[in-house]
């Protein structure tokens, strides 16, 4: 069956992952800038203050984005480029750079679709409390409607937040991501801000006649190690996988945030202001068991029956298809837009120059396939964004996994599209042809 017209192909990054120019043209400190320098906090202390210096190559990227044919590049607006403090004015030469990138690609014929906050949160917010604090989520709001007032004539899709229950675990609970802040089931804080944070930006972009407008959640299939460990499986799967889209779709917590005292009752109508369509992204699924002991209702265990990434996360995509039947199943859903799949293998030049990532094209392949299956099962997916373009910054592992199309040498800033690029340009123009 082909894919209907209108349907998207793309492939997305963020900012602080791929921009550099961290203290370029007004730009601010993020949390990101102020994690990444303290000593332990990345491997091998890597940081993204060059990372592969989008700012300044962004045509050349532009232009690897037009030799894959893709409809649609996802990006993502760094908060302390537009809002330095988080507050107050505008930083006009943070936006000039996001004028140039929106005007860039509609000249190549790629739609843009923006990210408001892909983690990177203005240091100075963070100081005063960060997503623990709900003035937080107003200040969101406010960055929010001043790109849409530059941007939105051009930029036809929105997405609020990436991934906001990474935020709060990675984040605040468990320390291992910017902020570094070890709070556990004190982090619950952080999750309802955030999606506050997404009710007001949502209102925020309307009021700027921006076009559609999303939030793209990660999402972990809940797999019990055995019978006696499915309450582990049903705690992660609240935590993971409704946490954040209950509220949105539902109207409505699920059961851990019953009663919670930082819900306040006229929040949640402006949490669930309508969508136009949600993100789904996935990579695994996860091993659930019940633990001895600790402040969590859930423990993890290995998934080793499967084969892996260079990550060392299981590949799975009937875990993938069960995950967009699951979704379709448990709401009434808008449509959906698969914003983020991909995988990290080691992938270096061969001594003829060439990066050969054949795992990476069985990879996606794979799951591609199963999208697939998915809508001629009925279920409304309007696109497909892998991750990643480029080999980028990768969080606390810094740039040692590689998820792109594109390897970069980080010494050079040299891109060299892999066989996984040609084999992406090659399946689009066959689904392109088959309309």
């Amino acid at each position: 069956m082909g894919l209907p017209d209108g349907f998207r192909w793309g492939v997305a990054t963020a900012a602080y992952q791929i921009e550099g120019a961290a203290a370029e043209d007004g730009r601010g400190p993020s949390t990101w800038d102020t994690f990444a320098h303290t000593p332990g906090r990345v491997r091998d202390g890597h940081t993204g203050d060059v990372a592969c210096d989008h700012y300044h190559r962004w045509p050349e990227d532009v232009a690897l984005m037009a030799g894959l044919g893709v409809d649609a590049y996802r990006f993502s607006i760094a908060w302390p480029r537009v809002q330095p403090s988080g507050n107050g004015p505008v930083n006009p030469r943070g936006l000039d750079f996001y004028d140039r990138l929106v005007d860039g690609l509609l000249a190549a014929g790629i739609t843009p679709a923006a990210t408001l906050y892909h983690w990177d949160l203005p240091q100075p917010l963070e100081d005063a409390g960060g997503w623990m604090e709900r003035d937080t989520a107003y200040r969101f709001a406010e960055f929010s409607y001043l790109a849409a007032e530059r941007l939105a004539d051009r930029v036809e899709m929105w997405i609020t937040l990436n991934e906001p229950v990474v935020v709060m675990a990675y984040g605040y609970a468990f320390g291992v991501y910017a902020p570094g802040r070890t709070l556990m089931l004190d982090a619950l804080p952080t999750a309802h801000h955030q999606l506050l944070a997404h009710g007001l930006a949502v209102n925020a972009l309307r009021s700027r006649n921006a076009r559609a407008i999303g939030l793209t959640n990660h999402y972990s299939p809940a797999w019990p190690a055995s019978p006696a460990d499915q309450p582990a499986a049903d705690a992660f799967d609240a935590f993971m996988n409704r946490l954040f889209t209950d509220p949105v779709l539902l109207g409505r917590y699920p059961d851990l945030m019953a009663d919670a005292p930082f819900v306040r009752p006229e929040d949640l109508p402006v949490i669930a202001s309508p969508i136009d369509f949600l993100g789904v992204n996935y990579y695994h699924p996860t091993r659930l068991t019940t633990p001895a002991e600790g402040p969590l209702p859930f423990g993890m265990a290995d998934i080793t029956e499967y084969p892996t990434t260079g990550l060392g996360w299981p590949i799975v995509p009937d875990a993938f298809l069960s995950l967009l039947r699951t979704l379709d199943s448990r709401y009434d859903l808008p449509p959906l837009y698969i914003t983020e799949n991909g995988c990290s293998f080691t992938d270096e030049p061969g001594p003829d120059g060439t990066v050969d990532d054949s795992s990476r094209i069985e990879f996606l392949d794979a799951h591609v396939n199963a999208m697939r299956t998915a809508m001629d099962e009925g279920i409304d997916i309007r696109g497909y964004f892998t991750w990643s373009l480029l080999d980028n910054f990768e969080w606390a592992e810094g740039y040692h996994p590689r998820f792109g199309l594109v390897h970069v040498d980080y010494e050079t800033q040299e891109r060299t599209p892999k066989k996984s690029y040609a084999w992406y340009r090659d399946l689009i123009a066959s689904a392109k042809a088959e309309r």
